[in-house]
């Protein structure tokens, strides 16, 4: 039979007899009437995926070139790699050599010293013996006047030789030794050259910050790079190729700057000339991260919008000058680490002031790590890489500055934690240094803790007790001391386990006591006793409400509130 029907339920043709059998409940059409919308819809979905045809040549086209790039790469680098090791054997071959050379010279030197003592003792002695065996014979054998005869001429040669001075003692000695300390050496090999490189992928990796939008003319813009492998993961290693470019209005290139943090994340800084459009283009490895090319807008001082609120919520300027405007926080757009799916939060911050901007000179950071306050609302800030503390008070007025770039006790390396204590003294965890500080409230240099038993130390807390909670990052567990110093207990290992910890940065306490610890590669925040004894935890990997991506900074408010930095999510958790 003819197939002239079409059966839409079972998306089949069929003939008119199978009309009135299987298929006499269901709608059926003529075959011609939907062959055509069929070939249509048919040929729409062929037509899409035709197109992706160019898409798929340009990615395999570019796939294939990083791969062709990374064969020479590999090649370039294994020349290199030779070429320093051939470099390092010819000095080792001419430093062989120069001391074979020396030691053949010194030893020479030596020998013609000795060997001309030996010839003078030699000749003397030769002489002696020579009128010692004459003497004996006339004294044995000489008749009387033979005796008399050569007496004379005898006992003068005699004593003309006890009398010569021969140089019996040695005129050299016989050290000749070699001495090297190969070890550093051996270690500087062991440890001779690195490879660089990441995992981090242009279409993952993200950009955010205030100079994404706007910047000042003449003023310096930022914002900040995170980068990210295929999989979406952070980073956590420096040194990839990042390039920043910013073109205003007219073409004409921006200053700009791209500082590398060496965890992954990078600074870009730039000046705008003039007012106007910009473009922003950063590249990774060659390739446009996502959102880039950006597009912001320099404006003159003079424009920038108008505070929302009245004059009357104005508060003092932390610079001493004109004042920051306390302003209703606005809603800002979904984060750039995000999936793009809203998520709804029911707390509306607002923005009080800002303290500081970037800089080296007092009231200016390079790298915030800690910040703590006091019973008397002193503002306490640790910048580590200014190497130093710096205090304000709780209007944001710079009141304090101290710190010494060094490794000796009262000098600062790299600190991160900060806290005070009940008499207001400042503690200080000191990364690099491997141990904590204490400072009076006027910064003088007190005591240091924990020297020897820190590997890493990232974020410091003082409990009710006047107890020292120290985290140590390195180490994955987190220790108590005593004000004097004295360990009490220590409790962590590293792992993905509860109980465990994977890279904790910071610690608070809350009235009961209890320790909480940011758990940064866990992406949790886990709460202990005061004896370290694991209570519960929280937070997962994501992006949702409560979930965290790398959590560091953590504070507890007065109603026992915790207060979390989501740093790989560029939000504040409560």
């Amino acid at each position: 039979q003819v197939m002239e029907f079409y059966c839409e339920p079972c998306e089949t043709a069929m003939c008119q007899e199978c009309t009135g059998g299987e298929h006499q409940d269901h709608p059926t059409v003529p075959l011609r009437d939907v062959l055509q919308q069929h070939k249509a819809a048919l040929q729409l979905q062929l037509d899409a995926v035709r197109a992706r045809l160019p898409q798929l040549s340009a990615a395999i086209g570019l796939v294939s070139e990083i791969s062709r790039q990374l064969g020479e790469r590999r090649a370039e680098a294994a020349a290199e790699i030779g070429a320093t090791f051939q470099e390092l054997e010819e000095a080792l071959r001419q430093r062989r050599a120069a001391l074979e050379r020396d030691l053949e010279a010194t030893c020479a030197a030596k020998q013609k010293v000795l060997q001309a003592q030996l010839e003078a003792l030699r000749q003397g002695q030769a002489h002696i013996a020579s009128s010692v065996r004459l003497t004996e014979r006339v004294l044995e054998r000489g008749s009387a006047p033979e005796v008399l005869l050569v007496r004379k001429q005898m006992w003068e040669r005699l004593s003309e030789l006890a009398a010569q001075r021969l140089p019996e003692q040695p005129h050299e000695n016989a050290q000749l030794d070699y001495s090297a300390d190969p070890e550093p050496l051996r270690q500087g090999i062991r440890n001779l050259g690195t490879l660089v490189t990441t995992s981090a992928t242009a279409h993952q990796t993200v950009a955010t910050g205030e100079g994404l939008r706007q910047a000042v003319v003449g003023q310096p813009a930022s914002l900040s790079v995170t980068t990210k492998d295929k999989d979406g993961e952070l980073v956590r290693s420096g040194s990839a190729r990042l390039r920043f470019q910013v073109t205003g209005a007219d073409g004409t290139p921006a200053e700009a700057e791209v500082l590398d943090n060496r965890n992954g994340t990078y600074e870009l800084l730039y000046t705008a000339r003039g007012e106007g459009e910009l473009l922003l283009s950063i590249l990774l490895y060659g390739q446009p991260i996502r959102g880039s090319p950006f597009r912001a807008r320099a404006l003159r001082p003079c424009d920038l919008p108008p505070a929302p609120d009245d004059a009357k919520r104005r508060v003092k300027s932390p610079g001493g000058g004109g004042g920051h405007v306390r302003q209703k926080a606005v809603r800002r757009p979904s984060s750039m680490y995000g999936s793009g799916k809203r998520k709804d939060n029911p707390i509306e911050d607002e923005l009080i002031f800002r303290v500081g901007s970037r800089g080296r000179e007092k009231g200016e950071f390079t790298n915030l790590q800690g910040i703590s306050t006091s019973s008397s609302g002193r503002i306490v800030v640790a910048d580590s890489n200014n190497q130093c503390v710096q205090v304000f008070s709780s209007e944001g007025q710079f009141r304090l500055r101290f710190g010494v770039r060094g490794r000796s006790p009262g000098q600062l390396q790299r600190p991160t934690g900060v806290t005070v204590d009940s008499s207001g003294d400042i503690i200080i965890a000191d990364y690099d240094n491997r141990w904590v500080s204490v400072f009076s409230p006027e910064g003088k240099f007190k005591s240091k803790i924990g020297a020897g038993r820190l590997l890493g130390p990232k974020g410091v807390a003082v409990d009710r007790n006047g107890h020292l909670i120290v985290v140590d990052n390195k180490a994955c567990s987190v220790l108590i001391f005593q004000a004097n110093g004295k360990l009490l207990t220590k409790f962590g290992s590293r792992g993905t386990a509860d109980k465990q910890l994977a890279g904790p940065h910071f610690v608070a306490v809350n009235k009961k006591n209890e320790i909480v610890v940011t758990d940064f590669h866990n992406h949790s925040v886990k709460v202990y006793s005061a004896d370290g004894e694991f209570l519960f935890k929280f937070g997962s990997h994501g992006e949702g409400n409560g979930q965290f991506n790398a959590p560091t900074g953590v504070a507890v408010d007065a109603n026992g509130n915790i207060i979390v930095a989501d740093w790989g999510n560029s939000r504040i958790q409560v």
